[in-house]
């Protein structure tokens, strides 16, 4: 299946990480959708590399999403130049919101929140509440420790087969698009299984 979205989410860090790779590959994602017309929806930070790709998606032309919740805008770290801005009450409504203007996700890398978003999205797409890409950006082997867990769940017993099949990884911005020309699909059995 393959598809042109017009928007996606990105999820990934309020801090940079040690490694400037981080950072490039997330300017040259946030560059090549600006150039590409896909509006970027994200959680509405100024800081890391949630930052890093507003202000480059913005500073190309692009079009700017943020969804904050009302806590954290009010600690300054929500970004004030944006394409539009959604304040929300609660971290969940942040994620539902996101979840509700996106096309497709993107997973860069990221800290705790990041996971978090991650497995959510995974979660709902596993019990069949949306269809949606997914697609982990695998910037120098950040993302193999989570590959590793899904694979653990899976020899475990405690994930079908067909959970590879929830997300695509790329290894760099590139990868991402050709991603979106070839998204696996995810066998029923994924959720019923178990039953």
């Amino acid at each position: 299946m393959s598809f042109t979205p017009k928007s996606l989410c990105i999820f990934c860090g309020s801090r940079n990480g040690n490694d400037p790779a981080f950072v490039e590959e997330a300017k040259k994602l946030a560059r090549a959708m600006a150039e590409k017309g896909i509006e970027l929806v994200y959680g509405g930070g100024s800081i890391g590399i949630m930052g890093v790709v507003a202000q480059e998606v913005l500073d190309h032309g692009g079009r700017v999403t943020g969804v904050i919740p009302e806590f954290l805008q009010k600690h300054e770290v929500g970004h004030s130049n944006l394409s539009e801005l959604i304040i929300t009450d609660s971290m969940h409504n942040r994620k539902r919101t996101m979840f509700e203007r996106s096309d497709g996700f993107i997973v860069l890398p990221g800290g705790l929140g990041t996971l978090d978003e991650t497995f959510e999205i995974m979660t709902w797409k596993q019990l069949r509440l949306h269809d949606k890409p997914i697609i982990i950006l695998d910037t120098k082997d950040y993302w193999k420790p989570f590959q590793d867990l899904v694979e653990a769940t899976i020899s475990s017993g405690f994930a079908h087969d067909s959970a590879r099949n929830l997300f695509s990884v790329a290894k760099d911005a590139n990868a991402v698009f050709d991603c979106l020309k070839d998204i696996p699909q995810v066998d029923e059995k994924v959720f019923t299984s178990h039953l």
